[in-house]
């Protein structure tokens, strides 16, 4: 955008500059009368009107606020320390799951067991995450994955991504074993997208045991899906590094789902 905007500037100066040196006879104007030196100057001018409507001067300067955070040595060792230890809980989860995929489980064709995957980053939305792909399965439009997120500044979430595959097996396993599903704290995205991640009215709906009409058709004419769990940053068990727990219990409230 930034690119286009540059060139129409400089297709606006060259015009300018065209009317100032073979002006129309169509045209009449009293800036087509002046001398070349003075043309360069007002198509000067002009360039650095339109670049200055074009990017609006912002105000770069650092609030003390904002100085007294780049200046906090302990503020950014204090964050490598927390995402250390949310790899080393993420790794522990990944381990646990590894035992909970000995059991039998509709899992899609040339499911691989021994691929994982920790990703970190720094804006989701302008906040620092962390997540854990295990189990793994991407392979064409078939997606298969249980994904365990911390993001920053909003919550943990872990949510059962599914996509082509099996999916037809799945949503028939959801409507009929519904009630085994329901009332675990799982909600439904019903975001277009797989890869929201907010909560709440338009994001997601709450798998509870008086919804079943609702989700089955909501559920109905969808080729992917995602069922999560939202737990707060402020959980008990996070603070007592119990997240390995709380991702198995989640993925282990779905196996109604993925059981044959």
């Amino acid at each position: 955008m930034a690119l286009i905007i540059l060139r129409a500037v400089d297709l606006a100066a060259a015009l300018l500059d065209g009317l100032f040196e073979h002006p129309t006879r169509g045209f009449s104007c009293s800036a087509t009368r002046t001398d070349p030196r003075s043309s360069r100057i007002s198509t000067s001018c002009f360039r650095n009107l339109l670049a200055c409507m074009a990017f609006p001067p912002q105000d770069l300067s650092l609030t003390p606020d904002e100085l007294r955070l780049v200046a906090d040595r302990d503020l950014f060792r204090s964050k490598e320390r927390i995402i250390l230890k949310v790899r080393d809980l993420l790794t522990g989860l990944q381990r646990g799951l590894q035992e909970d995929l000995g059991r039998s489980l509709l899992l899609p064709p040339e499911f691989d067991p021994s691929k994982t995957q920790f990703v970190k980053g720094e804006r989701l939305e302008n906040c620092p995450y962390q997540y854990l792909d295990y189990p793994k399965h991407f392979l064409g439009d078939d997606k298969f994955t249980f994904r365990s997120l911390c993001w920053w500044g909003h919550h943990l979430v872990f949510a059962l991504i599914v996509q082509g595959g099996r999916v037809k097996q799945y949503k028939k396993n959801f409507v009929d074993r519904f009630h085994q599903l329901a009332g675990q704290g799982l909600e439904l995205s019903l975001a277009p997208t797989l890869w929201e991640w907010k909560r709440g009215e338009g994001y997601t709906l709450p798998i509870t045991h008086d919804r079943k009409a609702q989700l089955a058709a909501v559920l109905s004419g969808r080729s992917s899906f995602k069922i999560a769990r939202f737990v707060p940053l402020d959980s008990p068990a996070l603070c007592e590094g119990r997240l390995p727990e709380l991702g198995r219990d989640t993925f282990r409230s779905l196996l109604p789902l993925l059981s044959p």
